[in-house]
């Protein structure tokens, strides 16, 4: 048996075998370097799906992708670790993360344009 009992941004998942404390996080990171043209955007939503993250991903003018992730600490963290370097034909100069107030407005991972 398994359930959740959620607290503001703490998430306490009793299971048989005891109790699993996971903190809900939500990241802003903006991209830069040569990152647009590249696929960074899908490959970005596809990771993020793969680790159960919500939120959104988009192109800024200035040439930078920008995004923001919610759900599990762990799941954001791996997430923003893959966006430091990105997919292959990607080149990325630098990461800015600022953690925000988990809201969970999010219900699936978007790629604005």
């Amino acid at each position: 048996m398994t359930f959740h009992i959620f607290f503001d941004n703490l998430v306490l998942q009793v299971v048989d075998t005891g109790i699993l404390y996971m903190t809900k996080v939500r990241a802003h990171i903006i991209i830069g370097g040569a990152v647009q043209g590249v696929f960074f955007r899908a490959h970005t939503r596809e990771i993020a799906l793969n680790h159960s993250v919500h939120g959104w991903v988009q192109n800024r003018m200035d040439g930078a992708v920008e995004a923001v992730f919610e759900g599990d600490e762990t799941a954001v963290k791996k997430v923003i670790d893959w966006c430091r370097h990105g997919p292959p034909a990607a080149r990325v100069h630098d990461v800015i993360v600022n953690y925000l107030n988990y809201t969970g407005e999010f219900n699936g991972f978007i790629i604005k344009m």
